[in-house]
């Protein structure tokens, strides 16, 4: 039997994910008490800057560029976990986009395509093993 993974980093895109209404709210609790367990976490965008009540929710916020890698590049999400102190293996990522969610899956993360809080707060719960309510 294969032993199970121990995910210690989460790193959850900005825009189409944070950005949407009712959804960020949830995520945001969720990067809180995932923080509170222990996880380290990050929020990763493209975007220029994102809303403090964003930032704040997060261990690290990185935007833009990152050990001069972009998103979707594997280096970029590499580059995200060496600033988390994590390994990849051991990161999530939750990206809206099916390219950066290949990209980090490629760098050696467990990537989550979010399409509802309800189904990204579900996948969560199961590789942090942190309960998708509070």
């Amino acid at each position: 039997m294969a032993e199970a993974r121990t995910l210690r980093g989460l790193i959850v895109d900005f825009g189409g994910v944070l950005d949407e209404p009712g959804d960020a709210d949830l995520l945001l609790d969720y990067a809180r008490r995932a923080a509170a367990a222990g996880v380290r976490t990050a929020l990763f965008s493209g975007a220029h800057a994102v809303p403090d009540e964003c930032a704040g929710a997060f261990d690290t916020v990185l935007l833009g560029a990152v050990r001069g890698a972009r998103k979707p590049s594997p280096d970029a999400f590499a580059a995200v976990a060496a600033e988390l102190g994590v390994p990849t293996r051991d990161c999530v990522l939750v990206d809206d986009t099916g390219v950066c969610v290949r990209g980090a899956v490629a760098a050696g993360m467990v990537g989550v395509r979010h399409e509802n809080a309800g189904a990204t707060l579900a996948e969560l719960e199961i590789l942090l093993g942190v309960p998708a309510t509070g």
